[in-house]
């Protein structure tokens, strides 16, 4: 992977994780588009360069982060985040499977455009306005609507934010307690993943180029990520999910034609 490569993936991942239109599909798109889809060190890539984003939210919503009076908060991270925890250890063999399976992601993305169309008038009568109106029975609940996002294309953010306004959360609360949600999953996520690569592979990660991949890829991603979630949340306020719901429509059909004329294997 040269530095172009690595600088496009980063964009990707920044511009995408926290928005409901699936990180991980477009980093297997845009991937597979470079030819570089197979290449061990691409698939690490893929899921380490998830702490930029990770320290994105950190850094904007640090009051939060660093209160540590209000010892509630992290504990209903902890429940919200053991779903993930244990089906990811349990299917990681399978979760590996389906990255690596275009097809999945298509038929993720259109599935779920058509579901997002209806979104906003399925669960227009939210009760919980504050993060401290979150009880751990709802947090577990968005947990495990979380691990839908375990299937490629699915999206994480968008998930965890339809887990959010089903259990009755605003739509800007389900969207800023799915960023609080990924913090410990994606830590989870990206700390297992290198320990594997370090336990089967050690030479991915002594190799000088493939550091320099990645610490150069987290700071792409930490930047535009910074940007993604400020857009996101003004625009969610305004709009709702339908505009991404759309795109998802158009990007899964323009994936299925790729996938049937053998652009991407």
């Amino acid at each position: 992977m040269n530095s172009i490569q690595t600088i496009i993936l980063a964009i990707v991942e920044g511009l995408t994780e926290f928005l409901p239109i699936s990180s991980t599909g477009h980093l297997i798109i845009t991937s597979s588009f470079m030819g570089i889809e197979k290449d061990e060190f691409t698939k690490l890539f893929e899921v380490a360069v998830q702490l930029g984003a990770i320290l994105a939210v950190v850094v904007l919503y640090w009051k939060k982060f660093f209160d540590f009076s209000r010892w509630q908060f992290y504990v209903k991270l902890i429940i919200g985040v053991i779903p993930a925890i244990i089906l990811g250890f349990l299917l990681s063999k399978k979760i590996d499977e389906l990255l690596e399976s275009p097809l999945t992601v298509a038929i993720s993305l259109l599935v779920g455009g058509v579901i997002l169309l209806f979104v906003d008038n399925l669960f227009s009568k939210p009760i919980i306005e504050h993060e401290s109106q979150i009880k751990a029975p709802r947090a577990f609940i968005i947990g495990i609507w979380q691990c839908l996002a375990m299937i490629p294309g699915v999206s994480r953010s968008g998930a965890s934010i339809v887990g959010g306004m089903q259990q009755k959360l605003t739509r800007k609360l389900a969207a800023e307690f799915s960023f609080f949600l990924a913090v410990p999953t994606m830590f989870a996520a990206t700390g297992y993943k290198l320990y594997k690569a370090y336990k089967d592979n050690p030479d991915l990660l002594h190799n000088h180029a493939n550091i320099h991949a990645l610490l150069l890829g987290n700071i792409v991603a930490f930047v535009i990520a910074m940007i993604a979630i400020k857009f996101f949340i003004g625009f969610l306020q305004k709009h709702g999910f339908k505009l991404f719901g759309y795109y998802r429509i158009v990007a899964g059909i323009v994936l299925l034609l790729l996938i049937w004329k053998g652009v991407i294997q």
